[in-house]
């Protein structure tokens, strides 16, 4: 029998913890409902889940500062719900590390498709929400690592090393972006292709969730946006991957 996957929903309204619970619970999941930052933190330690649905809007707690901390110390899918519908607040919370952001009211059905989406994507890690390690993983002997520049890239695993072994630690959407880039080394892609190729919809018209994710990508990447040599933006176009991509 399946394991069923274990998600968190962090809301101070009891109400929409519960709402949440029942729904995601009759779809094949199991929910832990949480109303304070640090019972979420706890549960991490103790029981992490594979995503976390978390409010902003939480009394006396900075919402952000909470999704900064999961992705310094966890890998599980994030996804924001809140009623803070403004778009500066929708770009901090993808600058922060968000995989998705969805405002209040929603509609149960979409939210439960955006979940999957994000499943999707962290899944073949095989360690959502596990810690960050510190080693750099193994080479497996089917070419599923990439190297560009001074980076190496492990599409099987979703890590992310430097020439010294060392471990960059990313989001699921900056992975998907870079794998993405990686693979179409040379090549111009639209905000829309990216967009199809790592979260499987199209870009809105005030979509800037490619911009965001790039930015964070070139920081890591050591990729300086005045002028990058890794990751560049093609005025009217989109973004080229420059260095040429090896398999290891």
């Amino acid at each position: 029998m399946t394991t069923p996957l274990h998600l968190a929903v962090l809301d101070d309204e009891i109400d929409i913890t519960r709402l949440l619970a029942h729904y995601l619970e009759s779809h094949g999941y199991r929910v832990s409902e949480l109303h304070r930052g640090a019972d979420l933190m706890a549960l991490m330690a103790s029981d992490a889940p594979a995503l976390v649905l978390l409010d902003l809007g939480l009394p006396g707690e900075d919402g952000f500062a909470i999704a900064r901390q999961l992705r310094e110390h966890w890998r599980c899918g994030l996804v924001i719900v809140t009623g803070r519908g403004d778009a500066v607040d929708k770009v901090v919370g993808l600058e922060v590390g968000a995989d998705d952001y969805v405002t209040k009211p929603f509609d149960l059905r979409e939210l439960l498709a955006r979940i999957k989406a994000v499943l999707r994507r962290i899944e073949p890690a095989g360690t959502a929400a596990a810690p960050a390690p510190a080693a750099p993983a193994v080479a497996d002997s089917e070419g599923r690592r990439l190297r560009f520049a001074q980076w190496e890239l492990d599409l099987a695993a979703r890590r992310l090393c430097d020439v010294q072994g060392r471990e960059v630690v990313l989001t699921t959407g900056e992975f998907d972006l870079l794998a993405a880039f990686a693979r179409h080394p040379g090549r111009v892609l639209s905000r829309d292709q990216l967009l199809e190729q790592t979260r499987g919809r199209p870009a809105g018209p005030f979509d800037r969730t490619i911009d965001v994710q790039v930015g964070r990508l070139r920081r890591k990447l050591d990729d300086h946006a005045d002028e990058p040599q890794i990751i560049k933006s093609v005025r009217g176009a989109g973004y080229l991957f420059v260095p040429a991509v090896v398999a290891a």
